[in-house]
């Protein structure tokens, strides 16, 4: 993604990251933007330390369950 000029920087190119659900659309509005292999490098090292995937698994226990949401059935009956 192209990102304009910003306070005295430079347009610049990005990559974002999104997630993607079963059928191909993003699960967030905004995903996490890089701007360099730099950047990729750090997000790599919070990534990989185990400390953070320790404080997941207790958030995971504390927030409630996501509810999935059922779709709708049509209301055409079909004779």
């Amino acid at each position: 993604m192209k990102m304009p000029p910003f306070r005295g920087s430079p347009a610049r190119l990005a990559v974002e990251l999104n997630p993607v659900d079963d059928v191909g659309r993003p699960t967030k509005k905004r995903g996490v933007l890089l701007r360099s292999s730099g950047e990729l490098a750090e997000y790599k090292k919070l990534l990989e330390d185990g400390r953070l995937a320790s404080l997941l698994k207790n958030v995971d226990a504390l927030s409630p369950k996501p509810v999935k949401k059922e779709e709708p059935t049509p209301d055409i009956i079909e004779i």
